[in-house]
């Protein structure tokens, strides 16, 4: 059973060029058919070629932004992108932690932009593994990201998927691990849980295009949206990659670089029918 308008909080960091971060995460969640909430973890200068600055918040801040969207509003679902440092991530994680696992959690797991600039700080990764994993319904790393949280390079779909299950054999939820980075023309993205005895695979032809800036962010909040629409995980990130895709196919050609998605010329077919 759908939900008509899922409440969906997007807890992360701004996009001063509109492609990327909060901004891509109110047009996705508003496309699919939720109600977007925010929470800002820091402010950036940044376009299609780089990040020129980075501003975090305060952690206090953070947590009274969230706590004023639950504590009147309510949330059907929670999606989590860019923290900056660690007392940013456990201020999060003491804002969520007693809304796991009933409340739907997507974690994006943001390290490094699509320019190739760093978010987060050296310290911050370790403090995410310790206080979000635990709570996440899903997190969805790309290749680069889970091989640096593996410890190790992967060379192939076998050891991604290895990988991918290590890190949700910990916390008993499950990874997305994002194929977008791998080479060849197909992209290839694997959705595995801690116990499952095989993962899910999605394979698409890879779009010949340099129009995927806040493909991650938008990925991210698409599930968290459909899932606060009721959808099963599998089902919430076939139809995100869906929309994903078409945006990528209709994007605008804006910057000079990676450029933004067309998150407002997809339209509202892939939102759920009842079912």
């Amino acid at each position: 059973m759908t939900r008509e308008t899922p409440r969906v909080l997007a807890i992360a960091g701004s996009d001063s060029s509109g492609g990327a971060g909060i901004q891509a995460d109110i047009k996705t969640i508003a496309m699919l058919g939720g109600y977007a909430m925010t929470a800002i973890t820091a402010v950036t200068a940044q376009n299609t070629v780089g990040v020129q600055a980075i501003a975090p918040l305060g952690a206090d801040m953070v947590s009274e932004q969230i706590a004023s969207c639950i504590d009147d509003i309510g949330v059907d679902a929670i999606k989590i992108g860019m923290l900056h440092d660690a007392p940013i991530i456990a201020a999060v994680a003491d804002a969520l932690h007693k809304l796991a696992p009933q409340t739907p959690i997507v974690l994006d797991p943001v390290m490094v932009a699509t320019s190739g600039a760093m978010l987060i700080a050296p310290d911050a990764i370790e403090a995410m593994r310790e206080r979000l994993f635990p709570l996440a319904t899903l997190i969805t790393p790309n290749i680069p990201e889970l091989e640096h949280l593996a410890g190790r390079s992967l060379s192939d779909t076998d050891e991604v998927a290895r990988a991918a299950q290590e890190i949700a054999a910990p916390y008993s939820n499950h990874v997305l691990a994002k194929g977008g980075h791998g080479e060849g023309d197909r992209i290839i993205d694997i959705l595995i849980g801690a116990g499952d005895a095989r993962a899910v695979t999605f394979n698409d032809p890879r779009i010949d295009s340099r129009q995927t800036h806040g493909t991650g962010c938008t990925l991210s909040s698409a599930i968290a949206t459909l899932l606060g629409h009721g959808q099963s995980l599998e089902h919430a990130v076939r139809l995100a990659r869906q929309f994903v895709r078409r945006a990528i196919e209709v994007a605008p050609g804006f910057g000079a670089g990676h450029g933004p998605l067309g998150h407002h010329a997809v339209g509202r077919g892939l939102q759920p029918s009842s079912s």
